[in-house]
């Protein structure tokens, strides 16, 4: 865990959330359209993750 700053792991914290929430907008709400649109923030907040990481 050393090897992680604060701000990515917070990053993924957020990332696991929002895939819970997304399953649960899915499983629960029934609203697939709903959960897809949360669900795409994750592959789009580690993509950020990976850019910033390469420019440093």
């Amino acid at each position: 865990m050393k090897k992680f700053k604060k701000s990515e792991i917070v990053l993924m914290v957020l990332v696991v959330v929002l895939i819970g929430i997304s399953e649960y907008y899915y499983l629960i709400q029934n609203e697939p359209m709903k959960a897809i649109f949360i669900g795409l923030w994750c592959p789009t907040i580690l993509g950020f993750l990976i850019i910033f990481n390469i420019k440093r």
